[in-house]
């Protein structure tokens, strides 16, 4: 998950960051919930949402990863999870259970959505860090009736595991860029990712990049060589590549819907980009047709 970094609260208050530091802050501070991640290397950090009541936000080594609204979990903050929220709607009939493959937990704010919105799903969500599910648990228990099964473990060996045809949405929410572990990237991998998706449901993956956005470009290109039908989902001002944000490639292995581009650029949020054929080529820098 990508979002802007902003400084690490240690660094806010001159006090040292690191595993051995106090798990709060100094009494004339509002006590906020920290945990050490010992795989990451950084300190998680639960604060309340100044404007939103009942939401808090994550942030790990100072930067913003998650927004979970806990009286409204059907209400999500960050626009690029929107985007992967407003493509779940249209799996399957509105309401309805789907089964849904998460790689990257965060705190897991997709998970909630999807019970909100479609409940009695079938849900696995995987994360590398022990230490980070358990801080967001505690802190933020799953709503009542949610199947979800937490996997700790390496995103492609929970991958790998599966049986074809697992799941109607399978989430790829890992990629900050370039420096992405390399076998989460490569092409094999991909593969294994449409694998386990039923052919008629969708993989979504999650680029986080920069000016000129080759590495999103990469991906994209990849999954559109495996896949039977791609897209792009993103800001409208981001399809130049001119500004750092975040882009969504959805795969299917079946063609892609035409309603649902309609119903994802009339979904936002605005200005949306819904990239598909010759602007989808124009993206990937491939000639047109």
């Amino acid at each position: 998950m990508t979002e802007a970094p902003r400084p690490a609260r240690g660094a806010e208050h001159g006090t040292p960051v690191g595993p051995d530091t106090d798990d709060t802050d100094d009494a004339d501070d509002v006590e906020v919930p920290t945990r050490w991640l010992p795989v990451t290397g950084a300190y998680a950090e639960l604060d309340e949402d100044a404007y939103i009541e009942g939401a808090l936000i994550l942030s790990i080594g100072g930067a913003q990863q998650s927004h979970v609204d806990l009286l409204h979990p059907e209400r999500v903050f960050y626009e690029y999870l929107q985007r992967i929220c407003n493509v779940i709607d249209l799996v399957a009939e509105p309401g309805a259970p789907v089964r849904v493959l998460h790689l990257g937990a965060g705190a897991l704010t997709l998970v909630r959505y999807v019970q909100a919105t479609r409940p009695g799903s079938f849900q696995i969500a995987v994360d590398l860090e022990r230490d980070l599910i358990d801080f967001v648990l505690e802190a933020m228990p799953l709503p009542d009736g949610t199947i979800c099964e937490i996997v700790v473990g390496d995103a492609s060996d929970a991958v790998l595991e599966q049986p074809d045809d697992a799941f109607d949405v399978v989430v790829l929410d890992i990629f900050a860029g370039a420096d992405a572990p390399a076998h989460l990237t490569s092409p094999e991998y991909a593969a294994h990712l449409l694998r386990v998706c039923g052919e008629d449901g969708v993989v979504l993956v999650n680029v986080g990049d920069d000016p000129p956005l080759a590495f999103a470009r990469a991906q994209s290109r990849q999954l559109a060589a495996l896949a039977g039908a791609t897209a792009v989902l993103t800001e409208a001002g981001m399809v130049d590549g001119g500004q750092a944000g975040n882009v969504i490639v959805a795969a299917r292995r079946d063609p892609w819907p035409a309603g649902w581009t309609r119903a994802l650029l009339a979904a936002g949020p605005h200005p949306a980009a819904v990239l598909t054929g010759p602007e989808l080529a124009a993206f990937h820098g491939l000639p047109p047709l």
